[in-house]
């Protein structure tokens, strides 16, 4: 029996037969598209693990710094300091070691070892979980490299959040550092610099995810949907920035003063707003002007991620972007309700890990919702942008 074959007319005008198996390399290069797909999804399923990863390093160093723990290690042994110590000696070495420092002179005279153990083991979890996550990227970045599995143009960007990766790690211990000293204080400025760059290595690290779940959508957004991106980079710009000014709250133990609402005291704008001079002191070191400043940042933020949910509320999206959008309201809701009970409770410490927590919480949504808005949004009952599906 004669293969099957495909007849059609040629330029000439005569009949042509082609057997159907000379035609079956489209269906060859289908296999290797799914497959290069494939491959794209276990990176992005890999950095998303990263991020989780990131996440819970964002809030147990939170913790950390709420319990005081972040000065109980006064060595940085980034590469021989993964064991904690193990028997009674050790321990007692280590106890020594930070009676030397001021933090035990001055705020923790007379603790005793079981109680110096409480707050060693938080910071030494928080360094190990820091080591873990950069063997958990490096070690499979490494194999996806040497194996071919990572297209060149992603090789840069991957390498680039490694070496942001170890900036962390020694702007950790620098921060550290500005507590060992006389006045056992870590300053607020390499605080927040510490969260920032945590913050951003997440958000970068989530993008670069987002683009390889979604490589089908066109960056194209011109008109309304141009009016919408920008609105919604809005929101997730704003949204690191309360996240920061958050930073200056927790460096300054600001949240531990004027613990009312709505207003401070009974005073909308409180006295000493711009009590230091120079004036952009009061910005960072005034502890009025930190937390007022922080209200400020945070009711703004709420209000625009409603006006968005309110602008968008119309337009024809994809079912995901939708749901990011309801998603994204319900959590400024919440993060406002978790920062004014930790407020008026005296900022307890479940509840402010639960706050820094719902900060994360929403920028992951709102940089969910740049993403993809962009290129989603259109007048209700026109067709979406090119690549999607409702």
């Amino acid at each position: 029996m004669a293969p099957a074959a495909i007849i059609y007319r040629n330029g000439a005008g005569a009949m042509t037969s082609v057997p159907i198996s000379a035609t079956s390399k489209p269906t060859k290069r289908r296999k290797i598209a799914m497959t290069s797909a494939d491959r794209q999804k276990t990176i992005a399923l890999w950095l998303l693990i990263c991020c989780a990863t990131v996440f819970a390093m964002v809030v147990l160093g939170g913790v950390t710094r709420l319990t005081g723990s972040g000065l109980s290690m006064v060595k940085w042994e980034p590469i021989t300091g993964v064991l904690p110590p193990l028997n009674q000696e050790q321990w007692e070495e280590v106890f020594e070691l930070y009676r030397a420092y001021p933090e035990y002179k001055q705020k923790n005279i007379g603790i005793s070892l079981e109680e110096f153990k409480s707050i060693f083991w938080l910071e030494y979890v928080h360094r190990v979980l820091g080591r873990l996550i950069g063997f958990i990227f490096f070690a499979p970045l490494v194999f996806f490299v040497v194996t071919g599995r990572v297209d060149k143009p992603l090789i840069p960007k991957l390498f680039f959040i490694f070496v942001l990766g170890g900036l962390q790690g020694l702007l950790g211990w620098y921060m550290v550092k500005s507590g060992l000293v006389q006045d056992p204080h870590v300053s607020q400025y390499r605080l927040t610099a510490h969260l920032g760059l945590a913050v951003a290595i997440y958000v970068y690290m989530f993008w670069v995810s987002l683009d390889l779940l979604y490589p089908s959508v066109a960056r194209s957004a011109v008109g309304r949907q141009r009016t919408h991106s920008f609105f919604a980079g809005l929101v997730a710009l704003l949204t690191f920035v309360t996240a920061l000014s958050g930073g200056f709250v927790a460096g300054t133990r600001a949240g531990l003063v004027y613990n009312t609402f709505p207003t401070m005291a009974g005073q909308w704008i409180p006295e000493g707003l711009f009590a230091y001079a120079p004036l952009w002191r009061n910005f960072f070191e005034n502890v009025i002007t930190v937390q007022f400043d922080h209200r400020v940042l945070a009711t703004v933020l709420f209000a625009l991620v409603c006006a968005l949910w309110w602008v968008t509320r119309r337009v024809s999206a994809p079912r995901r972007l939708r749901i990011a959008l309801h998603l994204l309201l319900v959590l400024a809701c919440v993060q406002v309700a978790l920062g004014i009970a930790t407020l008026l409770l005296v900022v307890p410490i479940g509840l402010a890990a639960a706050h820094q927590g719902g900060a994360l919480m929403l920028m992951t949504v709102s940089i969910f919702v740049l993403h993809q808005i962009g290129q989603a949004l259109s007048r209700k009952g026109d067709s979406v942008a090119p690549g999607y599906s409702i």
